[in-house]
This record gives structure tokens, sequence and C-alpha cells, in this order.
């Protein structure tokens, strides 16, 4: 049974200019280290940085929290699986608020802005 869906788009070139202004302290404040290790090692790395936003975001929506409540992006991680498909690993607030629950991301991505859409269902 879905519980809840979350939706975000991110504009890659906002994403390269945060990288860019703010440099590691930021990406250490959002990304989780392998997070950052994976897109540092993209061709094109601020495509996979806002597209991993995107999906933070629509998790936090799917929590119902937003960024807020104890849960902040680098609670909620995103992770290629075996089929190099999207997958949500959370941790601390956003686990708990998650449980007993799976979530679903997909993404898709354009030049310049990416979509990330999450549902939420119990598990049967």
């Amino acid at each position: 049974m879905i519980e809840s869906i979350g939706i975000d788009i991110a504009d890659v070139g906002r994403m390269e200019r945060a990288c860019n202004r703010w440099g590691r302290d930021f990406l250490e404040k959002v990304f989780t280290d392998s997070e950052i290790a994976f897109c540092e090692g993209r061709h094109h790395k601020y495509p996979s940085y806002a597209a991993r936003f995107a999906c933070k975001e629509a998790v936090a929506k799917c929590l119902g929290t937003g960024f807020r409540r104890g849960v902040y992006p680098r609670l909620i991680e995103i992770v290629d699986n075996e089929r190099s498909r999207p997958t949500v690993r959370l941790h601390g607030a956003a686990a708990a608020l998650a449980a007993g629950r799976v979530i679903h991301l997909s993404l898709s991505h354009e030049k310049h802005a990416v979509v990330a859409v999450a549902v939420m269902e119990a598990r049967q």
C-alpha cells in the first residue's frame, strides 16, 4: 500500500555553482562520503550531484518532514544497486521514520535539470 509520494526537481547549473562556491564544506554537509566518491568518479559529476540531491528531497517529502525534525540530507543516502538503479539507504531519524516501509526511487535526467520521484509503501 502506498503511503506517500515525494517529487523534486534540481537544476544542474545551480548544483554546479554551489559546489564551486562552497566546495568540500558544502559537499560534506549534504552528501555522504560514498555519494561524493561516486559523483567525483563520474565524467559529468554535477548532474550526478543534482540527481542525488533531488532524490534526498523527494525522500524527505515522503517522510513528511522535509529537512527538519531531525532529518537532514546526509541521513538520506542514495546508492546504486547491482543493476545501477538508484536506491535509498536511510540513517538515524530518517530510518526511524521509515521503519517497516520501503522507498522506491525513479530519476529522469535532462541536460539542465534532474527530477526524482520517491514512493513510500508499507512492507507486505
